[in-house]
């Protein structure tokens, strides 16, 4: 077993039935990773086997939870998760105390994305960023001046929620042609199949031989040469696009980092996105902002996680 030390912080991301976790020095190196599977009825017991399955790399001094909703750090409450329980809302910061002894914070998941980004990947260079992780949904967060900012409500950076087509789909949020509507993995797949029924050349495309098929498989056809998904990527680009633009004409921030599966299509959906920001910018704005993919991969979450346990825990003193 490795050799323990009671400075080594855990971090967890809490998806769809999914969870992954990592263990990180007080460095900030990853020193162990672990994934699971869970029920939502059993939500707290597994977050502790998984924190007990981290030990297993070294000892444990506190650990973050990354949540797919509204979390009120101040009172560690979950405000609002269609992914978890309504009783784990209310007392999973009390119930994982008391489940593994150990301190725990509890953050949003775009939060905890982003400030894994700003401490130790695409965003470490710079003090003020804007997040975008895209995946079952697209979350955003916002660091200014090396803080998390998270507005009035503790909700800032719901870039998901930009409208870009007053005549689009539905939203789950009610209302019509928000940035998830279009831009979400499931979104994706979803606009594909409907071109994939619609256009017969679209039969010639690796993905029409697949049932079923996700975003992450466009975005590897895609980077195989794949035609239709090509397209589907550039369309998608550039609907992120307009809501990067958005962000730049407001904030006039120094970096946007994109995270997410489908950002492993590299430049494929990456160009298209500059391409339509830089049209729907104030130049000098667009010109004083780097667009760039996240560099974390899909441990991002969970590593973000981890660092905030570790800076709130004082190791380190907060940027």
């Amino acid at each position: 077993m490795p050799e323990q030390s009671p400075n080594n912080f855990a971090g967890i991301e809490v998806a769809l039935a999914t969870m992954r976790g990592v263990l990180i020095s007080e460095a900030g190196e990853v020193i162990g990773r672990r994934e699971s599977t869970y029920e939502p009825e059993n939500l707290i017991s597994a977050i502790a086997d998984l924190t007990k399955a981290l030990r297993e790399s070294g000892e444990i001094r506190s650990v973050g939870v990354a949540i797919p909703g509204l979390v009120n750090r101040e009172t560690d409450r979950v405000l609002i998760s269609t992914g978890l329980p309504f009783t784990a809302q209310e007392h999973i910061h009390a119930e994982l105390m008391q489940a593994t002894g150990l301190r725990f914070e509890l953050e949003n998941d775009a939060n905890s994305a982003a400030y894994g980004e700003y401490k130790a990947g695409a965003g470490r260079d710079a003090r003020d960023i804007f997040y975008i992780g895209i995946g079952e949904a697209i979350g955003g967060a916002i660091i200014l001046d090396g803080k998390l900012w998270t507005g009035a409500s503790g909700c800032a950076g719901e870039i998901g929620h930009i409208t870009i087509d007053t005549e689009g789909a539905e939203c789950v949020c009610g209302n019509n042609g928000c940035l998830e509507t279009t831009a979400s993995g499931p979104n994706i797949v979803r606009r594909a199949r409907e071109r994939l029924n619609r256009d017969s050349t679209s039969s010639l495309s690796s993905l029409a031989m697949q049932e079923d098929f996700t975003a992450s498989d466009l975005a590897l056809a895609a980077t195989n040469g794949d035609d239709f998904s090509i397209m589907m990527l550039e369309r998608t680009g550039r609907s992120i696009g307009i809501a990067v633009a958005s962000i730049i004409n407001l904030l006039s921030i120094e970096k946007v980092i994109l995270g997410g599966a489908i950002m492993g299509a590299g430049d494929l959906i990456l160009k298209p996105i500059i391409e339509e920001a830089g049209k729907r910018s104030f130049q000098p704005c667009f010109e004083a902002t780097r667009i760039v993919a996240a560099e974390l991969g899909t441990n991002g979450v969970a590593i973000g996680a981890a660092l905030l346990a570790r800076d709130a825990d004082g190791s380190e003193a907060r940027p």
